[in-house]
């Protein structure tokens, strides 16, 4: 058997071009080698199938019936390795049938997502998007793995090796029910602390969160009657109760159900980053994806 490691891919170029001319003169200038390179090399052709190739007839070089089953397979195996090498091409969104894999949370579906696909789906119709639950601790292998094509996440936490492009800074806000009596103006810090409050907690069943860190630098509490998994559901819960929350202001922007008002102690907000892999970072494809979201928000 011919070892493909020892094999010299020229020589594969130079029998490609001898099988198509029967002739070592003219195969040497569509190869622009010199005649006795081209006979070096079939002759070590020669050598590594273990057969004559081409012999001498009266029109020029004849094949054997081993170069006759060589020359399709070969033809076709170096016009696949032309595909595989060749620069890029640009891509065409509205020819695409790409299928995005995306990670992301119900936040980042309702301020990242939402806002760009009605212009993916303008753009490029063809394509799909397959949204899946943004699990941090396995973002940077499924990244890595082709599973995923972008992963949301707030910058800080990020997984290590992953790019990064920075979408907004979010800040958070007080939000309840349009006509909650409590949130007709800003509260002070302590009828806030005295509000009923409704908690994100990503883990599940935490009581817990940021304001709550800032609350007992200060040495304050509040109260937190609700723990929920989901931005979403918490939005439901606050326009049908007189809960309140502490959410992030794009959340709330826009929901008629739900008022906002300015807390009465600031809370640290955070930056929302799009995360990518290396190995996808210079596709054209990956590229326009990632400046359509970004050009979204």
């Amino acid at each position: 058997m011919v070892n493909l490691r020892t094999l010299d891919l020229n020589l594969l170029v130079t029998l490609d071009v001898v099988l198509s001319e029967h002739n070592v003169t003219r195969a040497a200038e569509r190869l622009n080698f010199s005649q006795p390179s081209v006979s070096v090399h079939l002759a070590k052709l020669r050598d590594v199938f273990g057969d004559p190739l081409l012999l001498p007839g009266p029109r020029g070089m004849r094949p054997t019936a081993r170069a006759e089953a060589l020359r399709e397979p070969l033809r076709d195996a170096l016009a696949a390795l032309e595909r595989a090498v060749a620069p890029s091409s640009p891509f065409d969104p509205a020819m695409a049938t790409h299928t995005w894999r995306v990670a992301a949370s119900d936040y980042a579906e309702s301020t990242i997502i939402l806002p760009a696909l009605a212009g993916l789906r303008a753009t490029a119709p063809g394509t799909r998007l397959a949204l899946v639950e943004a699990a941090p601790p396995r973002i940077a292998r499924q990244a890595e793995r082709g599973e995923i094509d972008l992963a949301f996440h707030t910058s800080e936490g990020s997984p290590e090796g992953l790019r990064r492009r920075v979408l907004f800074a979010e800040r958070y806000v007080l939000a309840g029910r349009t006509n909650h009596p409590r949130l007709r103006r800003r509260p002070t810090l302590a009828q806030f602390c005295k509000l009923e409050h409704v908690i994100v907690s990503p883990v599940g069943g935490g009581f817990v969160g940021v304001t709550d860190e800032v609350l007992a630098q200060r040495g304050l509490t509040r109260k937190v009657a609700l723990s929920v998994p989901h931005f979403l559901f918490m939005l439901s819960v606050l326009a049908s109760t007189d809960l309140v929350g502490m959410l992030p202001e794009r959340l709330v922007r826009g929901v008629g159900a739900v008022r906002m008002v300015e807390p009465p102690v600031e809370v640290p907000g955070y930056e929302m980053a799009m995360l990518w892999h290396e190995r996808s970072h210079r596709d054209p494809a990956h590229q326009w994806l990632r400046e359509q979201i970004a050009g979204a928000v």
